[in-house]
């Protein structure tokens, strides 16, 4: 399981580090997506197979499910540490992202995000927190 927020730098090269608590969980290879909310998604490789395996098993008949199904598996890329704990994240994805040089690599469960610093910023307000709490007790969350 994921958890932590780290703060780190994306190189000119569009490298970025992985903090060593996630590497012994993710591997030497994995898979980096286009997340929700502006963010990039990190799954470990099994972790991804079985949201693969949920995504493609959408009834192709929704058009709902096609385009969930489209936007995530379009928009994911295979990665590989290097010798220095870091992945080369793709233009494509650091442009949907945002990322520029401050990035935030936070713990979510059964994944990481990457954000940049500034959106990590405004999406980590609490200030609707009681709000976010009472809608998650509708879910059946609670603490």
């Amino acid at each position: 399981m994921f958890m932590s927020e780290y703060n780190h730098t994306v190189d000119a090269k569009g490298r970025l580090i992985i903090p060593a608590k996630f590497r012994e969980s993710l591997g030497e290879e994995f898979v980096i997506s286009k997340g929700m909310d502006g963010c990039l998604f990190v799954y470990a490789n099994e972790d991804w197979a079985a949201f693969e395996e949920k995504l493609t098993s959408l009834p192709l008949i929704n058009k709902e499910a096609r385009q969930f199904a489209r936007y995530f598996l379009a928009g994911a890329a295979s990665v590989e540490l290097d010798k220095q704990g870091r992945i080369l994240i793709p233009q494509s994805l650091r442009d949907f992202a945002g990322l520029e040089k401050d990035v935030v690599l936070v713990g979510v469960g059964s994944r990481i995000e990457i954000w940049s610093k500034e959106k990590w910023d405004d999406a980590s307000s609490d200030e609707n927190l009681d709000d976010i709490a009472n809608a998650m007790g509708a879910l059946g969350l609670t603490i």
